[in-house]
This record gives structure tokens, C-alpha cells and sequence, in this order.
């Protein structure tokens, strides 16, 4: 399976964190994770239903980010949690994932 030929992500700077991390972690609900340079977020959904439509939206756009969420689901809730493992951090990947998993829980939920 060939990956796509974008660049290879890079880990945030100091400028990046403030400018596209920071809008998440403030009014977006997102939380740095414990012990890792990682973001993390729960959503809650109705039923298991919009839980899981919910998860294979994120997972087709995943699948051509190329770039996969650590995450579980029980029922109606789904941790997300989000870090780039070949810069042992936050690349804009994961900035560009959350967004979309915040949309996409969003449509889910109506």
C-alpha cells in the first residue's frame, strides 16, 4: 500500500501551538493528555448508532490523512485521542483531524 507523497509531518512549534493548538484546547473542549504530547477529547452521542456513524466518518477521513486516532468507544461515548507517533508529538495532522472529528460529531449528533 503506497502513502501518499505530502510531506512528512513535523512536530508543532511554539508558534503553531498558539495559533491553531490553542483554539482547541480553549473553547474546543480538547485536553493535552497526561504524560505524552498528545490531545484528548470524549464525545457523547444518543445511542450507539450515532456513536459508531460518528467513528466511520472519522475513520474514512483518517484513512486518507493517513493519519489514525487512538480511541475507544462504549456504547454512546468515544475517547479520542490524538499525537503524531513518528514526531513523538503534535503535528498539524492532529490539528487538522480534531477539527474534523469536532465537525463531524457535530452533523453525528443531530
Amino acid at each position: 500500500m503506497s502513502h501518499g507523497t505530502h510531506n512528512r509531518p513535523t512536530k508543532l512549534t511554539d508558534e503553531e501551538r498558539q495559533t491553531q493548538l490553542a483554539p482547541l484546547l480553549g473553547g474546543g473542549g480538547w485536553q493535552l493528555a497526561e504524560g505524552k504530547d498528545a490531545i484528548t477529547k470524549q464525545f457523547v452521542f444518543k445511542d450507539f448508532g450515532q456513536a459508531f456513524m460518528f467513528m466511520t466518518r472519522v475513520a474514512l477521513k483518517a484513512e486518507r490523512l493517513d493519519h489514525h486516532p487512538d480511541w475507544a468507544n462504549v456504547y454512546n461515548r468515544v475517547d479520542v485521542t490524538l499525537n503524531t507517533h513518528s514526531v513523538g508529538g503534535l503535528s498539524r495532522l492532529d490539528v487538522e483531524l480534531a477539527k474534523f472529528i469536532d465537525q463531524t460529531a457535530r452533523i453525528a449528533a443531530d
